[in-house]
């Protein structure tokens, strides 16, 4: 018989230990994988070569402060800037607060298809949304959740703006690595609908090249300094984390979640390799008689406790990502979420506890296994 063969025999010997070993680390690591997702998500969104050239301006204090909507043609104004769009967030209720879970944006028709280079709209479609005021562009996952049809007339109850705008289906959009469930209209409705008070939540600001964006950044502050609206402009990539920190510290809840998942798989791995190498004690003080030293001895026990590892781990890992790669999980979350790609690094890091936790767990028994005499070892009885 060979090693790897009397290995896997001794694996084999209690099949229903092994399978309940290997499922559990398999269930922990699908959990364990999930987890991280969501924390890579929050900690780093979605993101392409065309948004490291998007910039967001916003008023200093906060993000409920308003700018004044000629701050625009001074930002246009301005070296390195190839396009600058209105970007109020209207936050409207459709039909009843539970089916509003998606944002709407007041923006330039005319800019933000450039600005959002990413979104493909058939050009007929976008002409239609840039000749009609009340027109609105929708993300095609939205259209499918709710059913719209290019045509279709929605109307959105405001909460933070004192306006219902009644808006018409003009289009759809997609794209890949893009929030597709949100709806874009024309900031000139906005504003007639609010009385033209010249009022608008953020400018969105496409440069012309990665290398300015700094400067431009600081440019547009600069601008705006000592105003009664003074400005914060930050990367695209920042915007959205700000939106990750008012959730408090997520990423110390998730990784305190994660660590007592770990915590419980070693355990529960020690645990069994302990109980299985303890019942061969004779067969490990035979080995011995006959010639395998201490090294040989950690040897089997190692692989033993790596290949049940490993197999939970892939089971768990592997698995997570080809689950949530066929699920819709936009449907399933009710729109909450909108898309969950398990990366090749999150599943890296799952297989990297995997290792660990086969390596950690044989630890003990090995040691315990060495320690041991081989008149000790006979002593035992199975």
């Amino acid at each position: 018989m060979t090693i790897p063969g009397f290995i896997v025999r001794n694996a084999l010997r209690n099949k229903r230990r092994l399978i309940l070993t290997v499922l559990s680390v398999a269930l922990s690591l699908f959990l364990f994988t999930t987890l991280q997702t969501a924390l890579h998500l929050m900690t780093h969104p979605p993101t392409t070569e065309e948004a490291a050239l998007r910039i967001a301006t916003r008023h200093r204090v906060s993000l409920a402060n308003v700018l004044p909507a000629k701050y625009q043609f001074r930002i246009e104004r301005m070296p390195g800037v190839r396009y600058c769009s209105k970007f109020t967030y209207f936050g409207g209720i459709y039909k009843d607060q539970s089916q509003s879970n998606f944002a709407q944006f007041a923006v330039d028709a005319d800019r933000i298809f450039r600005i959002f280079s990413e979104m493909v709209v058939s050009p007929r479609e976008e002409e239609e949304f840039r000749k009609e005021k009340t027109a609105c562009i929708v993300g095609a996952k939205l259209l499918e959740r709710f059913g719209w049809k290019v045509g279709d007339k929605i109307t959105f109850q405001g909460t933070i703006w004192g306006c219902d705008p009644e808006l018409t289906i003009r289009g759809t959009y997609r794209g890949q690595g893009i929030d597709e469930t949100l709806v874009f209209f024309h900031h000139d409705y906005f504003d007639e609908l609010m009385g033209d008070r010249g009022l608008v939540g953020a400018f969105w600001i496409k440069a012309g090249s990665a290398e300015v964006v700094p400067g431009l950044i600081e440019r547009i502050d600069a601008a705006f300094r000592n105003t009664d609206a003074e400005t914060k402009t930050e990367t695209e990539r920042a915007f959205q984390l700000e939106f990750v920190s008012m959730l408090g510290n997520v990423k110390l809840f998730i990784g305190s979640i994660s660590t007592v998942i770990v915590f419980t798989m070693l355990l529960v791995t020690a645990s069994t390799m302990s109980m299985a190498i303890r019942e061969r004690s004779r067969e490990m003080a035979i080995l011995k008689a006959i010639g395998f030293n201490a090294s040989e001895i950690a040897g089997l026990i190692l692989a033993e406790s790596f290949g049940q590892a490993m197999t939970g781990g892939l089971l768990g890992c592997l698995g997570a990502k080809l689950l949530f790669a066929h699920l819709d999980i936009y449907k399933l979350s009710g729109g909450n979420i909108p898309m969950f790609p398990v990366t090749a690094d999150v599943v890296a890091l799952g297989l990297l506890v995997a290792l660990g936790l086969g390596v950690a767990s044989s630890i003990v028994p090995a040691r315990s296994t060495i320690k041991a005499t081989v008149v000790e070892g006979l002593m035992e009885l199975d």
